[in-house]
């Protein structure tokens, strides 16, 4: 018994089924791909050889040869824990600090929420003292 296919039944070249891929789209972005990465390559590298400073973050401990002078919230002045009258008792003391060898530094911490003004005398005392070496105390950011 054979059976009779005709055009009907669909045994024509159109209906075949396609056994190759169509590799048209990747071509297209492999070569989009490409031009990106010629156009990025000459920004990324640099032809100037430059060797850059490393941070090192080197924790300052406090000497006893240092002087630390602190300003608290009220602006009142502590020489240590010793509270100062005023700022030319201050800078009385600072002439006695200036005066040896080698100079100490003077380190003043500072209230965040002091008055700049008082910061600002202890500064203008130690400078007309003739201390060289000032530094401030701080808290490391978190």
């Amino acid at each position: 018994m054979a059976m009779n296919l005709g055009p009907s039944l669909g045994s024509s070249d159109e209906d075949e089924v396609m056994g190759t891929i169509n590799t048209t789209p990747l071509v297209d972005v492999m070569l989009v791909l490409l031009i990106i990465f010629l156009i990025t390559i000459p920004v990324v590298t640099t032809s100037i050889k430059v060797d850059l400073p490393k941070e090192a973050n080197v924790v300052r401990e406090t000497q006893p040869e240092n002087v630390i002078i602190s300003v608290n919230k009220a602006g009142q002045i502590f020489l240590y824990d010793t509270p100062i009258k005023n700022p030319a008792d201050l800078l009385g003391r600072m002439k006695k600090f200036s005066a040896m060898k080698p100079q100490p530094e003077v380190q003043i911490r500072g209230d965040a929420q002091s008055d700049f003004e008082s910061v600002g005398r202890v500064m203008y005392a130690v400078q007309r003292a003739g201390i060289t070496k000032v530094g401030f105390i701080t808290d490391p950011a978190h």
